[in-house]
């Protein structure tokens, strides 16, 4: 039977997942992809020019999941104190349940790979700050029990707390194998997180 087109190059993307994923990892070459799934090396690059373009599927299934979800948090949550929350939390929980992602995420997987793939992930990480930003105004234009608002300069180093919030558990989580995970945490952290 006949192959789905751009099954073949999920597949890859998914070993290439997997394999990111292991506890104890080194750079991974195309040799070694291949052989996992048992294909030639050729054959990978019948689907991606590079082991860069690789690594730019798995950014772009990390961009679509996260920014699919949080758009929907921002649609379906009022207020933004609790948006900035949950979207926190979504992004948590992704990488708790995407280990080999988070090794892209926090940058590991790509040192020594071209470094439009590091400036990517930045600007993944200056995109979720945004939306942490955007969330955390619209908290403000509810004035507080003293009636006034935060300046938008705590907003912003709030925002940026928040993601290097995020970014410090995403590297406790994969240097420590994947078993301090970063929603165990969270729950008893939110109250210190909150603006």
């Amino acid at each position: 039977m006949p192959r789905v087109k751009g099954e073949r190059r999920l597949e890859i993307l998914k070993a290439l997942a997997g394999m990111l994923e292991q506890p104890k990892w080194g750079k991974i070459t195309t040799a070694a992809l291949a052989g996992k799934l048992d294909v030639s090396e050729a054959a990978l690059y019948r689907h991606f020019a590079s082991k860069a373009q690789m690594y730019e599927g798995l950014i772009e299934f990390i961009e679509s999941s996260v920014f699919s979800v949080a758009n929907k948090i921002t649609q379906d949550e009022t207020d933004g104190a609790r948006q900035a929350s949950k979207l926190v939390e979504m992004l948590l929980s992704f990488a708790e349940k995407n280990p080999g992602m988070v090794r892209v995420m926090t940058g590991d997987a790509l040192v020594g790979e071209h470094e439009r793939l590091q400036a990517r992930m930045n600007q993944f990480y200056d995109r979720f700050e945004s939306t942490l930003k955007q969330a955390l105004r619209e908290g403000q234009l509810r004035p507080g029990a003293d009636g006034q608002k935060s300046p938008d300069a705590d907003v912003s180093a709030h925002a940026a707390f928040l993601t290097r919030y995020m970014i410090g558990c995403l590297h406790q989580y994969a240097k420590s194998g994947f078993t301090r995970k970063p929603t165990d945490s969270y729950a008893a952290q939110r109250r210190y997180l909150a603006p």
